[in-house]
């Protein structure tokens, strides 16, 4: 088995990393640094990893004024939680940068929204087996 670990830069690690279990569902913890935190679902599988913005010489992370934050990058999540997912994104952002609709190359719902740092979140449901 082979995953992969997406990392993204914020301002605050903290407070993204709220914004992020508030939008999983998850119960409220902290990230286990200030500069770095992994969210992570039930079972470990880690869903995003969290760093500070030129919290270390990574070349890619030294700053948003470099590059907008997300550009070239679409978060995509899958959710077993369909509908409380979109009221809990409801609650987080000013409004949705797409309603749900159906994806008809998928077959499933979706939405998208942004986060505190301004990445294109989308929210798709995870088919029923």
């Amino acid at each position: 088995m082979k995953r992969t670990w997406t990392i993204i830069g914020v301002a605050d690690v903290a407070r993204s990393f709220q914004w992020y279990q508030s939008l999983f569902g998850q119960a409220a913890t902290a990230p286990a640094h200030e500069y770095f935190g992994q969210l992570v679902d039930a079972d470990g599988t880690v869903l995003l990893c969290l760093h500070q913005w030129g919290a270390h010489d990574h070349p890619t992370l030294t700053g948003p004024e470099h590059a907008q934050p997300g550009n070239g990058l679409l978060l995509f999540f899958r959710v077993d939680d369909f509908d409380e997912a979109l009221l809990r994104a409801r609650g987080l952002a000013a409004g949705l940068a797409e309603e749900p609709h159906l994806n008809p190359a998928t077959g499933t719902r979706e939405f998208a929204l942004r986060d505190l740092d301004g990445y294109y979140v989308m929210v798709s449901e995870l088919a029923s087996a």
